[in-house]
């Protein structure tokens, strides 16, 4: 039976000198979902985000996309289902911006609708001014939003991203969460690891907060999100209010 989530997390455990980085997590991401997965530092997200792109083989359990192992899918057939943004954005050889999100369009055969497709990554990413640059002159923000560019440019239904906000100013984050936002009304399954909570308040259909490798909640953000397990999870008093326009919760550290 074909599984109705584009990705599945079952039983999912990572092991590290004997340390558990993922320990039994069960998760899924469906189609026109933000799914946030939130955190401390070393609490497993990112190694999730790992296993699921296809870059780490967990010791236990079993991970999907599309209802297939990401290591069961020919490079080029993968590619074409998901999108990666990983946490290292470097570059190593002087490619443009452009050529950079052009990249994103490797996995298809050359097609009429190429130029546009990158065209409007370039927008939606923020750097189509930045086109013609080196992406090795680019600060950080820059980069990041190159990359992004990139995996709009590569137009699939599952879409990965690792702290994409964590080197991008205000108006960027805000930028960025709106176009994974975007892509989630137009169909696509977003899983985006994120330390800002108010960032996932705003903009996740839900969180998954994870600590010392297990998933300990999973449900939309005012389910999640709340001071008594923020507290118990990161170590840190919060007040949660709501938000003033978007009702949403609003997490302040005291």
């Amino acid at each position: 039976m074909i599984e109705d989530a584009p990705v599945v997390v079952d039983g999912v455990s990572v092991l590290v000198d004997g340390r558990a980085l993922l320990d039994d997590v069960s998760l899924r991401a469906r189609p026109g979902e933000v799914v946030a997965l939130v955190g401390p530092n070393g609490a497993g997200k990112s190694t999730l985000l790992r296993v699921l792109s296809g870059d780490l083989v967990p010791d236990a359990g079993h991970a999907a996309i599309y209802d297939r192992s990401p290591r069961a899918w020919k490079a080029k057939e993968l590619a074409r289902r998901r999108a990666v943004m990983a946490q290292d954005h470097a570059v190593a050889f002087s490619f443009t911006v452009r050529e950079v999100v052009e990249m994103g369009r490797v996995p298809y055969d050359r097609s009429d609708e190429d130029d546009a497709i990158v065209e409007s990554a370039l927008r939606d990413g923020d750097v189509a001014e930045l086109a013609e640059r080196d992406a090795t002159t680019l600060s950080g923000g820059e980069l990041s939003r190159t990359v992004f560019g990139r995996v709009l440019a590569q137009r699939t239904g599952v879409v990965l991203l690792d702290e994409p906000t964590a080197a991008l100013d205000l108006r960027h984050q805000e930028q960025s969460m709106g176009i994974a936002a975007k892509l989630a009304r137009e169909g696509c399954c977003v899983v985006v690891v994120l330390h800002d909570l108010n960032l996932a308040a705003r903009y996740a259909h839900r969180v998954a907060m994870f600590s010392r490798g297990r998933l300990v909640a999973d449900g939309t953000p005012a389910q999640v999100l709340t001071a008594e397990r923020i507290r118990d999870v990161y170590g840190q008093e919060v007040r949660v209010l709501e938000h003033p326009t978007t009702a949403s919760p609003l997490v302040v550290p005291v």
